[in-house]
């Protein structure tokens, strides 16, 4: 909490694991609030392969790539207004009421998604899950965070980054399980609905957060839940330094109304925004929720036609998503932010170089349009093919929104260039053909996932987890409603720009270069790290305001004395 010192070391992990025996209320408030976590996984994942089936039903979004992305980055835009509202919300009303409200948003936009007669229904219902995720993305962290004890408060708000990659790999178990189903993405869409359901009742039963119930004036409630954190021995303790913070507050003349020049002239809470700010917006601009959006997308460009081999090879690279979050909650409070971030990057920036190398190659070998292939689909020829003016290949033809009807028995050799619907489609692979509209037969596909598996590994347990820890650390007391919701709706920002553009940029400038832009951003990223980032491992929260204050650069990876 925010007083005492809580040296954090080896034995933190084994700490956060004995909460299931000594203290299993701390454990119960940390898991019931990262269900929000959960849902915000989910709801960021199920549509990557629900996509597949919704191209399928509504032909105007197979055709249009904006309709897509707008499918999937909605969600993201009612997500910025969440997270704007959120931080107001958090200060006004409290923790546990705002999950309450995210909650109501997630399982109204289940419905309607589930029951959309259009797409326009559809990113309606997205807007709304949407909402629901802003909110939850920044109160579920915070409301942990302000729940756990200082020495274990890591590995603590590591679970809910573990939950959140956890609903992504249950989004792609469940994609998986209702392929053969009518009804195929509804299901995908709906079933998000339950655990916001589940989330709600158990939230009904836990307190409010003790640090917000103290800073509210509820000091004997305050009291009372820190009994329940805390050994008898530490309540006092605790209690006091929560006393201290409030009367700071006071002496330097704070009102009850957070101004916006107030976060710009008090050095500690400018610096803590450029950094929680920087982190989160670095953690989509190196790409991972192009992954987490478009991950059977991005398997289909490397190579792989099938819908349920897609669906199949992203839940791998989702569950290795959810295996980085495990590394994470043992390592964030043995290893330490930092250098957990560095070591996550280093790995981030080569495996952005291996797909930016596998794709360039698939790119460079994509097998012929042949003439004779393509005379074998009478009237269904690509109107922009010209097999006399030029020599096609099937990377041309899929950019002139056609699609690649590929041999059966060895796609790399010459395939037919026709036109893309239903039809075609049907008569392609009826004739024992491989069906292409996204991406081209390849011999690197492999070494594409492979880059694939190893961006995950590398990125979930530092840039995954990592900014939504220091987050929750870094802002004073006063201003963490605050300075929390204007990080989360930056993120958000930032994830709508990767999400609306990444199908455009592949379409653009080719998978290879969109993959090398974000491995120069991730360079920066790493320079960023380097130089700005504090060490907040184990640190009291005003240890850490004063750091802030103190010093502007922070090189090194240890906030020891």
């Amino acid at each position: 909490m925010e007083g005492g010192i809580h040296p954090t070391d080896g034995v933190a992990f084994k700490d956060c694991v004995s909460l299931v025996r000594t203290n299993p209320y701390v454990l119960r408030m940390a898991f019931s609030a990262g269900v929000g976590g959960l849902l915000f996984g989910y709801d960021t994942g199920v549509v990557s392969g629900a996509l597949l089936y919704i191209r399928d039903e509504f032909e105007e979004v197979d055709r249009k790539t904006f309709l897509q992305e707008s499918i999937v980055s909605m969600a993201v835009a009612g997500a910025i207004v969440g997270a704007a509202i959120g931080g107001w919300m958090n200060d006004r009303f409290g923790r546990k009421m705002a999950l309450l409200i995210a909650d109501f948003f997630f399982f109204i936009g289940s419905i309607i998604m589930a029951t959309a007669p259009n797409p326009t229904f559809l990113i309606v219902g997205r807007v709304f899950v949407g909402i629901g995720v802003g909110i939850a993305s920044m109160t579920s962290p915070l409301y942990i965070s302000e729940a756990s004890p200082a020495k274990i408060r890591g590995a603590l708000v590591s679970t809910n980054g573990f939950l959140i990659t956890g609903g992504q790999f249950l989004s792609y178990l469940i994609n998986l399980a209702f392929t053969e189903v009518p009804g195929t993405w509804r299901w995908m869409l709906g079933v998000a609905g339950l655990p916001a359901l589940v989330q709600f009742i158990l939230m009904l039963s836990l307190p409010e957060s003790p640090r917000w119930l103290f800073r509210a004036g509820k000091v004997e409630e305050a009291r009372t839940i820190l009994a329940k954190i805390y050994p008898p021995e530490e309540v006092d303790g605790e209690m006091q330094a929560l006393h201290e913070a409030v009367e700071t507050e006071k002496k330097q003349n704070a009102s009850e109304k957070v101004s916006i020049t107030q976060l710009f002239t008090t050095t500690s809470v400018r610096r803590g925004l450029v950094i929680g700010i920087g982190l989160l917006v670095f953690q989509q601009f190196v790409g991972i929720n192009t992954v987490m959006y478009y991950s059977p997308t991005i398997v289909q460009l490397a190579g792989f036609a099938s819908n349920q081999t897609a669906l199949l090879l992203s839940l791998i690279t989702s569950g290795l998503n959810a295996f980085g979050s495990i590394v994470s909650i043992y390592f964030i409070d043995r290893t330490g932010r930092k250098k957990l971030m560095m070591i996550s990057l280093a790995g981030v920036i080569v495996s952005l170089a291996i797909l930016t190398g596998a794709f360039h190659e698939a790119s460079s070998e994509s097998p012929l349009v042949g003439m004779a292939e393509t005379a074998r689909f009478p009237g269904s020829t690509c109107p922009a093919y010209e097999p006399v003016s030029a020599k096609w290949k099937c990377v041309q033809c899929i950019s002139a929104d056609c699609g690649f009807c590929a041999s059966g028995a060895n796609p790399m050799l010459p395939g037919a260039c026709i036109v893309s619907n239903a039809t075609t489609k049907g008569q392609c692979q009826g004739g024992s053909g491989q069906w292409y509209t996204r991406g081209c037969p390849s011999n690197f596909g492999w070494v594409a996932l492979i880059g694939l598996a190893l961006y995950i590994l590398f990125f979930s347990p530092g840039m995954g987890t990592v900014p939504w820890v220091v987050n929750s650390e870094i802002y004073p007391l006063r201003f963490r409603g605050t300075c929390s919701g204007i990080a989360a709706a930056t993120l958000w920002i930032s994830n709508l720009v990767v999400a609306q553009s990444f199908l455009t940029l592949t379409e653009a400038i080719g998978a290879a270069w969109t993959f090398l832009i974000f491995g120069v951003i991730s360079i920066c990223a790493l320079v960023f790290v380097v130089l700005l980032m504090p060490e907040t491992k184990g640190l009291p929260f005003e240890e850490v305001e004063m750091m802030l204050e103190k010093r502007l650069l922070h090189l090194s990876a240890s906030n020891r004395k």
